[in-house]
């Protein structure tokens, strides 16, 4: 397997992970035959690896609650949507106005 995340995630770094990717669903590859999904519990950085907890993993079915992985592996974050939809709308608002502005010189004197 060569997990390498969908279009829309985000990829990060395993030691680029912080606090405002805690609560965010990701998706990794801990080992060759395992590939996880989940959302974001806590992120442990030590010097041997980072830890993904997963959250509300309870250990049932045989699912593990936490993943170690090597700190240049990458992971799959899912955009934050507020984050996302922030964006979108300064771009367009952007966009808006710099047509404004380029339509400026286009006002014509009315006739008289």
């Amino acid at each position: 397997m060569n997990y390498a995340g969908t279009g829309n995630e985000k990829t990060v770094a395993a030691t680029d992970l912080n606090r405002t990717h805690v609560g965010l669903t990701v998706s990794f590859q801990p080992d060759d035959g395992t590939l996880v999904f989940g959302r974001i519990g806590a992120i442990v950085r030590k010097d041997t690896g980072v830890t993904i907890a997963l959250e509300g993993v309870d250990g049932t079915g045989g699912l593990q609650t936490n993943y170690t992985v090597s700190p240049t592996q990458n992971v799959y974050v899912q955009p934050d949507m507020l984050t996302n939809t922030e964006t979108t709308i300064k771009d367009l608002f952007g966009k808006v106005q710099e047509n404004l502005r380029g339509h400026k010189g286009d006002q014509r004197p009315e006739a008289m």
